[in-house]
């Protein structure tokens, strides 16, 4: 099919295109006699790249709208061509075109498969990437829905954990930039993908004392640790904690003020005793 497509392309060269074809068909034969370090040899290579840039250019439009800017997409099909002008035999009897256009087309395809990708993906995902996207396509079109997860691991004979991988690696061919937006804020402006970014977590500061306050809580007695809890968690005032506790105001202002001097000590003593550092 590929073949095919290559030649009903190289039909298509316009008549004076066809005479610059047998033009540079005589200079391929004049190259193949030369060194490579030959003065007239790079002659003739600027002048066969002069007479196939177009068609080259032309090919790699083909690729257009893929995430390549079409200027690089030009530069790597000079690249495919410079490498079928060194690569290609005339004592083969063929045609410089039907070696050509498939060393470009190549040349891109392998571009797209392994540096274009946002982030790095095994080469076997990579490889099926480009037939994943057929399958589903047909599969939607046939189906009129997208294809399940367990069909797609049943057409390329894989198990779930493998399909997973798949579809999920397949998914970072291509990042969005975090100005994309990703919907309406609340005063219907566009919100770009940036504010869904996670900031400081400011209470990682007090994660150490929070672990060592927990240590000092889990000492205390009953009724300490439930003076506590209601004094500073549920925050009632020491009246309601009285009546919770059937007892004094008094009494839960003693307990309360004792209390916080035990845990203030006992941290102050953890500081103490740790290590300075290094």
């Amino acid at each position: 099919m590929v073949e095919m497509a290559h030649r009903i392309h190289a039909s298509a060269i316009a008549p004076h295109q066809h005479e610059e074809s047998g033009e540079a068909e005589d200079l391929l034969l004049e190259l193949r006699a030369l060194p490579v370090e030959d003065e007239t040899s790079w002659r003739l290579r600027e002048r066969l790249v002069q007479i196939y840039r177009p068609l080259v250019n032309r090919e790699a439009a083909r690729f257009r709208n893929r995430g390549v800017d079409h200027e690089e997409l030009c530069q790597i099909a000079q690249l495919g061509l410079m490498k079928a002008i060194s690569g290609f035999d005339p004592s083969y009897n063929k045609r410089f075109l039907s070696y050509l256009l498939p060393t470009v087309s190549g040349e891109i395809k392998r571009h797209f498969r392994d540096s274009v990708w946002a982030v790095h993906a095994p080469r076997s995902v990579r490889d099926r990437r480009a037939e994943l996207n057929r399958f589903v396509g047909e599969f939607t079109r046939i189906h009129a829905r997208a294809p399940r997860q367990s069909e797609i691991g049943a057409h390329f004979g894989l198990d779930t954990q493998e399909t997973g991988e798949l579809l999920n690696a397949s998914e970072s061919y291509s990042a969005a930039s975090i100005d994309t937006p990703r919907g309406m804020d609340g005063e219907g402006e566009e919100e770009p993908l940036s504010s869904g970014l996670g900031s400081n977590d400011h209470e990682l500061d007090s994660v150490v004392d929070k672990q060592a306050l927990r240590a000092s809580l889990a000492e205390l007695s009953d009724r300490q640790r439930k003076v506590v809890v209601l004094s500073f968690f549920t925050e009632m005032t020491q009246t309601q904690i009285a009546e919770e506790l059937g007892c004094s105001q008094m009494q839960v202002s003693r307990v309360l003020r004792s209390t916080l001097d035990q845990l203030r000590s006992q941290l102050l003593e953890e500081d103490e005793e740790e290590p300075a550092p290094a």
